[in-house]
């Protein structure tokens, strides 16, 4: 590679006409390619697969973490609990038992305090290992509808959950000032013990301009039995979590899974959408003649703030298995105010979230370098409509479907991506502007230098 570099095959060489012409844009945007192909080698790109047999599999890669996530330290009372800021995100660890953590909130808004707790491969848990999130007042009192809840069953895989301040007439914790969060990891008896990486964030919904905001559900139940696409499928690659979900939108799409791996994508739901989803895996290579995991596959929903809206699981003989969630309502502001546990959480437009998980148990009896076909079809229909008018806007605090979010659901990019593709055009502005710049410094450089030559030619002074 540095040979390359050296030779001038990736640009890095510079010649003599370049110089000449102040070619400082093309010099920029060659370091650039030069700078990203070499990261991108270095990184093992081309993928193994592409030139070399395969071997055994590498483990599942590890849920990634959001860019710029603030270190705090979780106390196990309300005595000197750290801050947490709405629109920030936050890491820190937990083992059995709880953690505490302060909030500021004003009188205008609805908050969402969430985790995801993310037990590293390898941990044993079971079916009493999980997690709750509660948001309660500085007097100790649990405000309405909390706790949020998610519980694990055999296998490690990230879990969210979340509490909420919920703005709601003649009701508790209404009031602006100190609130706290308390999250509590539950553990069975044998389960691993260790502290594990918890991802906090705190969101913030502001008031409806009003009398703008229905607080009567719409007559509507989630439908059993939806409908899905059985169009031919698109290969899209999900992520490891929900930084980096791959956004998907209607259709049926294609993706790979190796037993105890997990899947996130993320689809844009607006206001009067229903949202309905299911996954299917397809034969695996087997290593004996029979095989079956009790939850070989499972599919979780979840909302924009990540609280767990449903989730289902299915068996696997190493055959073929399929899960099929629950249609959702239409997204409306007033399900929040709904008696039904499946209809509250869909509350608000935004992105929802799909987790897919092929059980670790199916690596006992399916070969460990062969992943398992995954086919995930997705349906979004209804709508767009009408929502609230919010006295600040949505978008800022995380929430909303706009023209980005659709685009973004169209190309299937993730956040990474979408920052990566961001950063990619400022630098192309940067040396854009670069190039202008010295084009019109060699323009006046130029024209001095004529005009200094026909005075020469014309005997005129220097």
């Amino acid at each position: 590679m540095l040979a390359l570099a050296k030779s001038g095959v990736l640009g890095v060489g510079w010649t003599h006409r370049e110089r000449a012409a102040g070619g400082l844009a093309g010099r920029a945007l060659r370091s650039v390619l030069a700078t990203g192909l070499v990261t991108a080698l270095a990184a093992g790109w081309p993928p193994p697969a592409a030139h070399a047999a395969q071997g055994p599999a590498a483990p599942p890669p590890q849920y990634r973490s959001a860019e710029g996530a603030r270190r705090v330290e979780g106390r196990p009372s309300t005595a000197d609990a750290p801050l947490l800021e709405a629109g920030v995100v936050y890491e820190d660890t937990a083992a059995p038992g709880e953690r505490v953590y302060r909030l500021g909130l004003d009188d205008a808004s609805t908050v969402y305090v969430s985790a995801v707790l993310r037990p590293p491969a390898g941990s044993k848990v079971g079916y009493g290992d999980g997690l709750e999130v509660e948001v309660m007042t500085s007097g100790g009192r649990a405000c309405p509808y909390n706790p949020g809840r998610a519980g694990l069953g055999t296998d490690p895989v990230p879990l969210a959950a979340a509490g909420q301040r919920r703005l709601e007439e003649d009701a508790a914790c209404q009031s602006a000032g100190t609130y706290y969060a308390k999250v509590t990891r539950t553990a069975a008896k044998d389960s691993d013990r260790a502290p594990w990486p918890v991802e906090l964030l705190v969101m913030r919904e502001p008031a409806p301009a009003g009398g703008t905001a229905p607080v009567s559900p719409p007559p509507a139940s989630p439908s059993p039995s939806p409908v899905l696409p059985g169009a031919d499928p698109v290969a899209r690659s999900g992520g490891t979590g929900f930084n980096d979900a791959r956004a998907l939108g209607s259709g049926v799409w294609r993706d790979d899974l190796r037993p105890g791996q997990t899947r996130f994508y993320r689809v844009p739901v607006d206001w009067g959408q229903r949202l309905a989803a299911g996954a299917e895996i397809a034969k695996a290579r087997m290593t004996r003649p029979y095989g079956s995991a009790s939850d070989g596959l499972t599919v979780s929903l979840y909302t924009p703030y990540r609280a767990l809206v449903e989730s289902k699981d299915a068996s696997y003989d190493g055959q073929q298995a399929a899960v099929t969630l629950p249609g959702t309502v239409p997204v409306a502001y007033a399900n929040r105010f709904s008696d039904e546990a499946a209809v509250r959480p869909v509350r608000v437009a935004g992105w929802y979230y799909l987790a897919v998980t092929l059980g670790g148990k199916v690596g006992e009896f399916t070969e460990d370098a062969s992943p398992v076909p995954l086919t995930l079809r997705v349906d979004v229909a209804g709508g767009p409509a009408q929502g609230p008018a919010y006295r600040e806007g949505l978008a800022a605090a995380g929430f909303g479907v706009g023209a980005a979010e659709r685009a973004a659901a169209r190309e299937g990019i993730t956040v990474p991506e979408a920052v990566a593709r961001e950063d990619g055009r400022s630098v192309m502005r940067a040396v854009a502007g670069a190039g202008f710049g010295t084009g019109a410094l060699l323009l006046l450089v130029l024209g001095g230098w004529f005009l200094l030559s026909r005075r020469q030619g014309d005997g005129g002074p220097l």
